[in-house]
């Protein structure tokens, strides 16, 4: 397996890894309640995928 000769500054090294970005999320809005939910997923919300309700929606108690 191949070795470095010789050592890299931190600047080359850092150079490197600019681009080594968090990136947010990306969100779409819910067909059906229109709340942000992740693209091609069910809407933890309402349960509405496609337009269709695939899950039931789980309701809270007590509060």
């Amino acid at each position: 397996m191949a070795n470095p000769k010789h050592r890299h500054s931190k600047t080359r090294g850092r150079k490197r890894r600019t681009h080594w970005k968090a990136e947010e999320p990306t969100l779409t809005k819910c067909s059906h309640c229109h709340q942000p939910k992740p693209p091609h997923t069910v809407c933890p919300n309402c349960g509405y995928y496609a337009g269709r309700e695939v899950v039931k929606p789980k309701v809270e108690e007590g509060k």
